[in-house]
């Protein structure tokens, strides 16, 4: 166990109060930050689970325990029926993770105890009594001020004074001086002030201080009834008359030490967890950062890590790197290669370079000292696409090769890439992390003595040694995840599709997209002044002035000053966000609501253009970057700047495509998307004959099927019949269910099923498809698509019912959203391939989505129309067929259909 403080000199029990921790936790962070992608919520199981690690880094317990209550009613239920009747139901959102929390201790073999008709503080109470009996220091972390009962000299309670991540050191001393008396009467105390979260009314008008003073006085509570008579005063008056409460309270609030367990404090060691089921939990329930500090702070009672590597390392000198590369690297299979430097926004550089097979010497090699001759031999290496290469996440240095004026050709391998495919449901795909997991390896090099040196990239020897094992460790890495992506027949879609998308998608990195930024200063002060003038009419819409940033403000003005109707309530009032208000204006109409609404709309918009402004470089073009890792389905996505999110509905959003532009010597821009892929995928993985035959009509496709289901000619479908059916029509390529359609059409529930009833009725093999892709999945523990992609679903056999729906729900969409993924890029390698092919010197600037976009060459516009024409219909051949829709302009905006 890693530790920041000295191994404990006797052995030092820890006891966790499991459902007081969990249940802090989960008012400690916000709901709406803390949920997995099938909808999970898990900000209790998160704050627990972080305050775990934290507390075994800093004590180092030889034991431990967690106690959790049952739902059964206890003793004191018994003696006082009102008991604890004051709380309030247990939210949903909390239940749903307790099994969680279970499932987190059962991975690391840590104990947890409970007991029909106890609390986990008479657990607790019981651990530690024997504990004392057996010489064992206790460390009793619990949010419940009953434990303080519990403190002695060899008893501290660790007392969480805000959330789960401050805890405070609670000894005799302190309770002495916090509440006047000592942990002996802390109890009594408590008899006298109450406890309202337990429903224990203390005595009224009766405070700590007053209570604390009559307990000195009389020697305990024992002393204080006998003397009752003498106690003067209305606060006297007042406990005699509620002395029978008192005595209540005292006989409630006594912890049980007597408790019969199974587990003895002598048995509750921590055992030794396996990597492998943290992984697993982990990446159900999306831990990244956790993941991380878990692994930094706990060991397993073996290694984890069974070495570093070896490593012989050179430092060819000027004039010796094409030897180098003769004598190691050209048929020595594949090179693990290691870069450091940085990249991003289309550019990069290279500050260091290592080289290193499964065996034999490593070579590092100093960018900044190649001189002419080693720099070609370099060059031509790297180029060489008969030689097989392997790189960590490889298009950043690609993009750092590129500004160099090397060409990167030949990686057979990127281990992030393979690790993704592999494991598509994790977030994080770090190297040293990778090398864990399947080399069970710590990324550090062996010294020749038999100790480790472990490497912080401090100073120039540091850095080459860094990179060294690096390199060797993707060596041994790539060939450990070829066979994983072999046992999950992944081989031809990491070869044939992402491996050669990493070349097409950093060509577009570097070539960028040219703007106007002259078009966007003066969009953003048109923007700026609407923002000034909406707030206006919301000031004048209640009176005075308010920010309307503030959440705080908002839930102020909206429910105190003018008594709108309350909306769901959260931790820090009651929810203003966007759906919630446009719920209020539909009800209400209150005309600061619509302000509010724009207000948000436009402030949003001025903060996107402001943002693109400063990105464009010299040459008045924007880099952003592509995400290959991201999305499990395997949609791309880009960052800095984000352009999937620039909006295209409204008359403003249109104005921000407008200012990207056609570049200096081209023609102008061509866009080229699919028309209703995801619903012609669907189709075809269903075969609905009544579906494939409405795409392959010829007629308006949403049109056709409102006809059919509708049961009226396509003539009298009108617009409400027809938006109905195509909610539909896309509502079930993403797992829409009746509630959710009822939701987006603004329609009662069973409206809702009954109009997916009759959907069914003419598209019986939609239905069909839809059943057994879930049981399938359920069976195989995963979802494919049209590529082989693989979407692992473990929570499909939960015990979770809202864990195991929302699996349901990504169990239909993702093979129709991964499959429209994996077109898409298809279309992009060929594509690509073609213009070379054909010598075209147009040029593919973005994906988004399911749309392609071209910078197009003077007098290349129609051979590039056919050749994109071409080149996405034939992607993949569909039932019902692929169709593309294009169009041409100098802006963005211009080019859109």
């Amino acid at each position: 166990m890693a530790t920041n403080r000295p191994t404990p000199d006797k052995d030092r029990l820890l006891l966790l109060d499991g459902h007081s921790l969990a249940y802090r936790a989960f008012f400690a962070l916000p709901l709406e930050n803390f949920s997995t992608t099938t909808g999970q919520p898990t900000n209790a199981v998160y704050g627990f689970t972080s305050m775990l690690i934290n507390v075994l880094r800093d004590e180092q317990p030889t034991h431990l325990g967690v106690c959790f209550d049952r739902s059964e009613p206890t003793f004191r239920h018994e003696a006082y029926v009102e008991y604890k009747a004051g709380r309030q139901k247990t939210p949903d959102d909390f239940r749903s993770q307790v099994s969680l929390i279970f499932e987190v201790l059962d991975a690391l073999r840590i104990p947890r105890l409970s007991k029909a008709g106890f609390e986990a503080d008479d657990l607790i109470a019981t651990l530690a009594t024997q504990a004392g009996e057996l010489g064992m220091e206790t460390l009793i972390v619990t949010g419940d001020r009953d434990a303080y009962q519990l403190v002695t000299d060899g008893v501290t309670v660790l007392y969480p004074r805000k959330g789960v991540s401050d805890l405070v050191r609670t000894t005799p001393a302190v309770v002495e001086e916090k509440y006047g008396v000592p942990p002996t009467r802390y109890r009594e105390l408590a008899a006298l002030v109450g406890e309202t979260s337990d429903n224990l009314p203390g005595v009224p008008g009766v405070g700590p201080k007053t209570a604390a003073k009559w307990l000195n006085q009389h020697d305990g509570l024992d002393g204080l009834v006998a003397h009752v008579d003498e106690i003067k005063g209305k606060a006297g008056d007042s406990l005699r008359e509620h002395l029978a409460q008192v005595l209540r309270n005292h006989q409630i609030n006594k912890l049980d030490c007597e408790v019969e367990l199974e587990l003895t404090p002598d048995r509750l060691t921590i055992g030794q967890w396996d990597r492998e089921e943290i992984h697993s939990l982990f990446d159900t329930l999306q831990f990244r950062v956790l993941r991380e500090r878990l692994y930094a702070t706990l060991s397993t009672v073996e290694p984890e890590a069974d070495e570093g590597f070896e490593i012989e390392l050179a430092t060819p000198g000027p004039g010796e790197v094409a030897e180098w590369l003769e004598r190691h690297a050209r048929g020595a299979g594949r090179i693990g290669v290691a870069v450091s430097g940085t990249w991003g926004r289309g550019t990069g550089e290279l500050t260091g370079l290592a080289l290193a097979g499964l065996a034999g010497p490593a070579a590092y090699l100093d960018p900044a000292e190649l001189i002419e001759e080693d720099e070609r031999a370099l060059a031509g290496w790297l180029a060489d696409a008969g030689q097989p290469k392997a790189m960590h996440d490889a298009k950043g240095p690609m993009l750092a090769f590129a500004a160099r004026g090397l060409t990167l050709a030949g990686v057979t391998s990127d281990t992030a890439l393979a690790a993704y495919l592999a494991l598509p449901g994790q977030r994080s795909f770090d190297l040293a992390d990778l090398v864990l997991r399947y080399l069970h390896r710590e990324l550090r090099e062996e010294t020749g003595t038999g100790g480790q040196l472990t490497l912080d990239g401090s100073g120039e020897e540091e850095i080459a040694h860094d990179l060294a094992v690096r390199a060797r460790a993707v060596a041994e890495l790539a060939d450990s995840l070829d066979k994983d992506l072999e046992r999950r027949g992944a081989v031809r879609l990491l070869h044939e599709v992402e491996l050669p998308l990493v070349g097409v998608l950093a060509d577009m990195e570097r070539t960028g997209i040219a703007v106007d930024n002259d078009h966007f200063a003066a969009l953003s002060s048109s923007l700026g002044g609407q923002v000034k003038a909406v707030e206006e009419l919301a000031f004048s819409a209640v009176g005075h002035d308010f920010n309307l940033g503030s959440p705080k403000q908002i839930q102020q003005v909206l429910f105190d000053e003018l008594g709108l109707p309350k909306t769901k309530r959260t931790k820090t009032g009651y929810t203003t966000d966007s759906e919630a208000l446009t719920n209020l204006l539909v009800s209400d109409g209150h005309p600061v609501l619509e302000h509010l609404l724009r207000w948000r709309e436009v402030a949003k918009l001025k903060s996107i253009v402001d943002s693109l402004i400063p990105m464009a470089d010299d040459a008045g073009r924007i880099h952003t970057t592509f995400n290959q890792l991201v999305a499990a389905t395997g949609r791309l996505s880009s960052t800095d700047p984000n352009l999937q999110t620039i909006p295209i509905r409204t008359a403003e959003g249109r104005q921000i495509r407008a200012g990207f532009v056609v570049g200096e010597g081209f023609e102008c821009l061509l866009t080229a998307d699919y028309s209703q892929i995801e619903l012609r995928i669907m189709a075809d993985l269903s075969g609905d004959e009544a579906l494939i035959e409405a795409f392959t009509s010829g007629a308006d496709f949403h049109t056709i099927t409102a006809s059919r289901v509708f049961d009226v000619p396509p003539e009298q479908v009108d617009g409400e019949l027809r938006n109905r059916i195509k909610a539909m029509n896309y509502g079930l390529a993403y797992g829409l269910s009746a509630f959710g359609l009822s939701q987006q059409l603004r329609i009662p529930p069973d409206e809702a099923r009954q109009l997916m009833e009759e959907y069914f009725e003419q598209f019986g093999g939609i239905r069909d498809y839809l059943r057994d892709v879930v049981a399938k999945a359920r069976q195989d523990g995963y979802t494919e698509t049209i590529l082989g992609r693989r979407r692992y679903l473990p929570d499909l056999t939960s015990d979770n019912r809202q864990r195991r729906e929302m699996a349901e729900r990504m169990a239909l969409n993702a093979p129709i959203q991964g499959s429209a993924a994996d077109i898409i890029k298809v279309a992009s390698l060929n594509v690509d391939r073609s213009l070379r092919e054909r010598g075209l010197t147009s040029r593919m600037l973005l994906q988004v989505h399911d749309e392609l976009v071209f910078e197009v060459a003077e007098g290349e516009l129609d051979a590039l129309r056919e050749l994109v024409s071409e080149q996405m219909c034939g992607a993949y051949e569909l039932r019902a067929p692929l169709v593309v829709s294009m169009g041409t302009g100098r802006t963005l905006q211009d080019a859109g259909h």
